[in-house]
């Protein structure tokens, strides 16, 4: 079953909601990554948020970065994806072990950190993207991306995002929900979703119990006459490619090229996001010099 995001609304246009359905996604990426069980757990949050920012974006060839970056021992979160909601990401130290004090609940505020920030880039095809940042809350991702929201961006949002591990180390259920509250909407909205969403409890929880999304957004929005606008089904994707890494070796210029082909005879680079090696050769390597010292010419 592929992963999916639905989008609705309630109180005619009044509310917005996108819920999340990640499961396969996450299971992919920690396949992927190698992750250890808090590592996925706080990348896989990060997935998920940033595949419901992408189905948010409106122009078809944009796309949103979200880093999250807290000095804790998982190092920084990056997660990229597009208007299709297909999403890619990875964290800086992915074989992460951190202690909880909380039994059976893995410390991703622990593993993630609060000493630093959550950065959201949005590219939008003009000539500089829009950043965004905002001190983290918890490191628990979730309150953080609600309070980048709220204080960031003026809008309020209730986040939910969660992953739980199964006995054997695989995904049981991973996903998220944004719960939006537009202008001008009546402040009783407001409370009666804010206690619905503690009312409900773990996402991770409703969707492996849950038969579809749609229920979940019906239990959330019982009373607000719910409608759901449209569906999406998203994945894991990399979109590297051999030509993006020649264009990142011609940008070190002539000088750390030769560097290369002199001490090292070639090169390898890795993708961070699927781990995918690409391979260069002395003579890959002099072709692209080339390339570079025109481009220094010109």
């Amino acid at each position: 079953m592929k992963s999916r995001i639905l989008r609705g609304t309630a109180l005619d246009g009044q509310v917005r909601i996108f819920i999340a359905d990640t499961t396969n996604l996450v299971e992919r990426a920690k396949e992927i990554h190698q992750a250890s069980p808090v590592a996925i757990a706080a990348l896989g949050r990060v997935l998920t948020a940033t595949s419901i920012l992408g189905v948010m974006l409106k122009g078809e060839n944009d796309k949103i970065t979200t880093r999250f970056h807290g000095q804790g021992p998982i190092g920084t979160i990056i997660a990229t994806s597009n208007a299709s909601g297909n999403v890619k990401g990875y964290v800086t130290n992915p074989q992460v072990m951190v202690e909880s004090s909380i039994p059976g609940k893995l410390n991703v505020g622990g593993a993630v950190g609060k000493d630093g920030e959550i950065t959201v880039i949005k590219d939008l095809g003009l000539k500089s993207p829009y950043i965004g940042n905002y001190p983290l809350v918890s490191g628990e991702i979730g309150e953080d991306l609600a309070a980048y929201f709220m204080y960031s961006e003026q809008q309020p949002s209730a986040v939910g995002l969660g992953v739980i591990i199964d006995k054997d180390y695989s995904i049981k259920s991973a996903g998220g929900f944004i719960l939006q509250i537009l202008p001008d909407t009546d402040e009783n909205v407001a409370f009666i979703l804010e206690e619905r969403v503690k009312e409900a409890g773990s996402i991770s929880k409703l969707i492996e119990n849950s038969r579809n999304e749609k229920d979940i957004m019906d239990q959330l929005l019982e009373g607000l006459n719910p409608k759901v606008l449209e569906e999406y089904e998203v994945d894991y994707v990399c979109d590297c490619n051999r030509s993006r890494f020649e264009k990142a070796l011609i940008s070190l210029g002539k000088q750390e090229l030769k560097s290369l082909i002199d001490d090292d005879h070639g090169a390898e680079l890795q993708c961070h996001f699927c781990n995918k090696k690409y391979q260069f050769s002395e003579e890959n390597l002099k072709s692209l010099m080339m390339e570079a010292t025109n481009t220094d010419l010109k």
